[in-house]
Formats: C-alpha cells, structure tokens, sequence
C-alpha cells in the first residue's frame, strides 16, 4: 500500500476513534421537575449524587454571581465542591455578602464584608450543602449557591425542565435542592444517548 493510502486510512482510523470517544461523553439525564405545594418549578437544582470511589478534581474556572438590579443574579447557583465563586457587584451601592450557616450548620457562616460598584470578592466552597445568600445592607436581597459533589448538574427553567449533560454511562442517584422543598432522590442508568427522569418535588 502507498504512503498516501496508509495516511488515508490512518486519518479515517483517527476521526472514528475520536468519535467513539465523543460520543461516551455526550450521554445526558434530562426530564422535567413538577412541584406540589409549592409555587413554582423554576431555579430546582438537579444532581447526581457522590460516586462510590470516584472523585473530581476541583474545576480552575471561577463562576460568577452578580449583585445587580438588587439581586443576586442568578438567584440559585449550582457548583461542584471546591469551586471558587467571584461575587460581582454590579450595582452603584454598596453590597455585603454573606450566609448563615450551610445547609443550618452555623459553624460554615461566613461574611465577605463589603464592597463598591465593580469590584468582586472570591470564596472557594469546599463544604457540601446550600449556602443562603444574603445582604447586610439590603436586607430584600437573598439567592443560594448549591455546593454539589459531582460536576454533573443542572438548576430547572420556569417550567420545571432541567438537562445534565456529558455524563458518562452509569448507574447514579439524582438528588433535587429546593428553596421550599424537601429533597427529592431518584435512581437513574445511564446507557443510551438519553436517559429521562421527571421527579416530583413536594413542600
């Protein structure tokens, strides 16, 4: 066989090994979030819960919260843990950050102080739970950072719909958060190019 011929073959070998790699990342958990009891569907975080004997290395890209219009921006943030948020504000006031507790332990309270227009102020969160967002000086102020153990997520639009994408095959357990409802968990294999899961979150 000619030089060109094995180069050909080659590059055809390459593109399907590629593919095939691809294509066991692009699996995805996706349904739809339907509520009980409570007022509304949207901002529902959707996770899959810790993997026995798997973890993740903390992800170097900063997410950001906004302090705009006097509010956080966006209301309810999912990362994984480790994830360090850069809290912007936004606004021509002063804003002050801080949460009470995680998930009700008073012992992970923490308060970032204050800070003018266009500046922003970091925090890595390495404990599991929900942190409520709120301001000392504007008092109407609230949102949450969800800190979750996989990097495998997704927070619910205004009807209820929530996609988790780039998840590898497997079998995992989905986990909802809530503002106003109890957690919600559900076994889910991921096979195919789609797995549905629709959950129900009661108050």
């Amino acid at each position: 066989m000619s030089l060109s011929g094995i180069a050909a073959r080659a590059a055809v070998a390459a593109t399907i090994t590629l593919t095939l790699a691809g294509a066991s990342w692009s699996n995805e958990i996706k349904g739809k979030v339907s509520v009980q009891g409570i007022k509304s569907a949207e901002n529902i975080a959707v996770y899959v819960d810790a993997v026995p004997g798997k973890k993740f290395d903390a992800p170097a890209e900063h997410v950001v919260i906004d302090q705009k219009k006097m509010t956080f921006v966006p209301h309810v943030t999912v990362v994984m843990q480790g994830t360090t948020v850069d809290f912007l504000n936004s606004d021509p006031v002063g804003h002050n950050v801080y949460w009470p507790s995680i998930s009700g332990n008073k012992k992970l309270a923490h308060n970032m102080g204050t800070w003018p227009q266009g500046q922003r102020k970091s925090f890595q969160f390495t404990d599991l739970g929900a942190a409520s967002l709120l301001c000392n000086v504007h008092p109407e102020m609230s949102g949450y950072v969800v800190v979750v153990p996989t990097p495998y997520f997704a927070v619910t639009d205004k009807d209820g719909n929530y996609t988790i994408k780039n998840v590898p095959p497997g079998h995992y357990t989905i986990v909802t958060w809530s503002e106003e409802g109890k957690p919600t968990t559900q076994s889910v294999d991921v096979s195919a190019a789609t797995a549905t899961v629709d959950l129900t979150v009661k108050k």
